[in-house]
């Protein structure tokens, strides 16, 4: 299994960082390997949501569809791909420091399975580099965007 969690502080209000995380549409510009996001089905984004990623990951492509398993409002998301190569679980968690500060948590895990079981430990670490990546990319956006 692979699981890994990251989180960082957002120098702005829990709504801003919310509203800006759970739209797909921004998700190739916060993403370090995501490259496109296109809706598989209408907006906006409820439980059941399919969107379709293209991304780069240790220099491959990959084309996945994730769903939408659990949405709650300024809290938690938690989408799985229900197409792709590696099954994965990603799961976005809000929490109010005060005010104008948010705590962002990202986590990622998934099975890997065949040839990509021995290659664990090594997308583990990868992953962790990536999602810090980010999740300081994420907050450099939203704190220069709503200045």
């Amino acid at each position: 299994m692979v699981d890994v969690q990251t989180e960082i502080v957002i120098n702005k209000p829990l709504h801003l960082v919310y509203e800006y995380a759970v739209n797909p549409d921004n998700a190739p510009d916060w993403y370090v390997n995501i490259k496109s996001a296109e809706w598989v089905t209408p907006k906006p984004l409820i439980i059941g949501s399919k969107i379709a990623f293209k991304a780069t990951f240790l220099g491959r492509q990959l084309s996945y569809v994730y769903e939408i398993k659990e949405l709650a409002p300024q809290q938690k998301l938690v989408m799985q791909t229900a197409e792709g190569p590696f099954p994965m679980e990603t799961t976005y968690e809000w929490e109010v420091i005060d005010n104008n500060t948010t705590k962002m948590k990202l986590r990622n895990k998934g099975k890997p399975s065949g040839f990509s079981k021995l290659f664990a430990p090594f997308m583990k670490m990868m992953m962790r580099k990536a999602n810090e990546k980010d999740l300081k990319k994420i907050k450099q956006i939203i704190e220069g965007q709503y200045a």
